[in-house]
């Protein structure tokens, strides 16, 4: 894809955030974007702020679907090839973290956490697997450092996170031979408002998600051969302990 301009994409949870970073990375290389929300109310919106703020008024639309959902997520991807007319690229960012001990950790919690970050991952590559075989697309999921290392009160979101990465993985190996490329980004701490943060200038430190659309960006200009399968990334200089 060493073109973007005119490709397609899908970007779930695309309202804020590292999804919000990656749309807009993409609006401005020209590629037409597809951002999904539970709320339909806050899909609009996003989308008619970053078409103002990329000047891509024609080339942004916000869905509602929810990706705990396999036909919600088949309804979101008939709604971008009805507005733009073929897939090119799956973003599967949507996810949530409930954190807490095991005691405290309830069922609801763990079910959410799971549903969202890994089936949600699933039912993105179900229902698009079709047309991303007809363009030779790329599949892209957003996992996290926290898919590699556990850490106490993690436990939902560590399991969630571990099987986003390992799913990925066994995906990749599934499609590679369709010429779909297939990767997992595994940020570290990134200044988002993820779990109740509030991003400030005191977390400069931290990886934006603005330097995440960059990142897809390199990975979808790769050369064709060549396939980062699997990319950790962290802040530089984080903070002294």
């Amino acid at each position: 894809m060493e073109n973007l301009k005119g490709k397609v994409a899908l970007i779930t949870g695309g309202t804020k955030g590292i999804g919000y970073g990656i749309a807009e990375a993409l609006l401005n290389k020209g590629v037409k974007v597809v951002i999904t929300s539970r709320a339909k109310s806050a899909a609009e919106s996003a989308a008619k702020e970053l078409a103002s703020k990329t000047n891509a008024l024609d080339a942004i639309i916000g869905v509602e679907a929810d990706v705990r959902d396999l036909k919600s997520q088949e309804a979101a991807v008939k709604e971008a090839i009805a507005k733009f007319g073929a897939l090119d690229i799956v973003i599967a960012n949507a996810g949530l973290g409930h954190f807490a001990s095991i005691e405290d950790l309830t069922e609801q919690q763990w079910k959410d956490t799971i549903d969202t970050n890994l089936t949600g991952a699933f039912n993105s590559i179900k229902a698009s697997v079709a047309e991303l075989k007809k363009s030779k697309g790329y599949y892209i999921t957003i996992s996290s450092l926290a898919g590699a290392n556990f850490f106490a009160g993690g436990s939902a979101y560590n399991a969630s996170k571990f099987g986003v990465t390992g799913f990925t993985q066994a995906v990749m190996l599934d499609l590679r031979q369709h010429g779909i490329k297939v990767s997992t980004i595994m940020p570290g701490s990134v200044s988002t408002h993820f779990n109740g943060n509030e991003p400030s200038d005191e977390q400069a430190w931290k990886i934006q998600s603005e330097d995440i659309g960059e990142l897809v960006i390199d990975l979808l200009k790769m050369n064709p051969r060549t396939l980062p399968s699997k990319i950790e990334v962290r802040p530089t200089t984080p903070p002294s302990k």
